[in-house]
């Protein structure tokens, strides 16, 4: 299967990161360097350039300290064809480019990149809400619809709270009409999705070693059949708090290890095996959608990990035709190494000279 290719990244006044363009060839690229040189960093602005997507909480986080505003362009080869991808940055917004066109988030290529960090142990020990953002993000990038219908059930919900916070009981029927059918939609849509994500995810901790096996679940808080009269039968609770307490902004994606709630009794090593398993099934369900697979990013392919862990990421980014792989040492099997310092980025194994170059925004 052919794959989407990072052809080049370039970068301005984006975190830590020097100004200046990287060159990625096909295969696997290795960049390695003490804590806090821009590693990090790097990945976090190829994953804002190919997918429009960022999970910081203020995008002024992503602007480098005394500047106002903050650029990042990739070059993608996809499909056969090269398209620019442009995000500028400035306080409180962002604004993308395909080909020189605005575009939005949903217009960039949805299956064009997998990221897998060290912060991923939060996916099984962490809240329900991020593994609600995980599967919520992921079945977004697979079905540009099931985006759009979150999009506006978010917003109904918002909308229905400020009417509860203001005690408006006679408004409740016109907000539920809407909640029942974009969160009906919602629900069943992730039903359909988790039988495939489930069977993934089993395969690829299994092959990560694990001798229980990982099983996926939704514990929803109404169901599609029954939310109407769910939402009446808590009516007096939700005027009491000025929130909605029941719908699919509520559910949870349960993680089973063998026999146990994965979060409560997982390991810390059975617990980043998981998170692994999830970003392989991840990577597997949008090569299945988009015909292509996307372009790996592996952060700290060293953390938390034993040796059989570690060659399971290393098979991984070998298995598909691009990864950036990101480590304290040098990756293996590296086509190019880059030795990160201070946000920039030289070649190893050849004359010292910086891989960057100045660019404009």
């Amino acid at each position: 299967m052919s794959g989407v290719q990072l052809s080049s990244l370039s970068t301005l006044n984006y975190r830590n990161l020097a100004p200046g363009t990287l060159n990625f060839p096909v295969g696997v690229t290795g960049v390695f360097g003490e804590n806090g040189a821009g590693k990090t960093n790097l990945l976090e602005a190829a994953y804002l350039a190919l997918t429009g997507l960022t999970d910081v909480t203020r995008l002024e986080q992503l602007i480098q300290s005394g500047e106002r505003e903050a650029y990042v362009r990739a070059d993608v080869q996809q499909g056969g064809s090269l398209s620019i991808q442009e995000v500028g940055l400035g306080r409180g917004r962002r604004q993308l480019k395909v080909d020189g066109v605005r575009a939005k988030t949903g217009d960039l290529p949805r299956g064009s990149a997998v990221w897998i960090r060290p912060e991923d142990s939060e996916l099984v020990f962490g809240p329900p809400a991020g593994r609600r953002a995980y599967l919520d993000a992921l079945l977004s990038r697979l079905s540009a619809r099931y985006g759009q219908q979150l999009a506006r059930y978010e917003r109904t919900v918002a909308q229905r709270n400020a009417a509860l916070k203001a005690g408006e009981d006679w408004a409740m029927h016109v907000w539920d009409d809407q909640l029942v059918k974009l969160g009906s939609d919602i629900m069943l849509f992730r039903r359909r999705a988790l039988t495939r994500l489930d069977e993934l995810s089993r395969e690829a901790n299994a092959a990560l070693g694990s001798r229980k096996p990982l099983t996926l679940t939704l514990a929803e808080s109404t169901t599609p059949e029954t939310y109407a009269q769910d939402l009446t039968a808590r009516r007096a609770e939700e005027l009491a708090r000025g929130s909605t307490v029941t719908g699919p902004h509520r559910d949870d994606l349960t993680l089973t290890l063998g026999e146990f709630p994965a979060g409560e009794y997982a390991s810390r090593g059975e617990g980043r095996t998981i998170a692994l398993a999830l970003r392989r099934a991840e990577l597997e369900l949008l090569a299945e959608k988009f015909g292509e697979k996307p372009v790996l990013l592996i952060d700290d392919f060293t953390a938390e990990l034993d040796p059989g862990r570690r060659g399971f990421l290393l098979d991984l980014a070998a298995s598909v035709p691009q990864a950036i792989v990101t480590g304290t040492e040098r990756a293996p099997g590296a086509v190019l190494t880059l030795r990160a310092h201070a946000g920039r980025f030289t070649e190893e194994n050849s004359t010292p000279q910086e891989a960057t170059v100045e660019v404009g925004a």
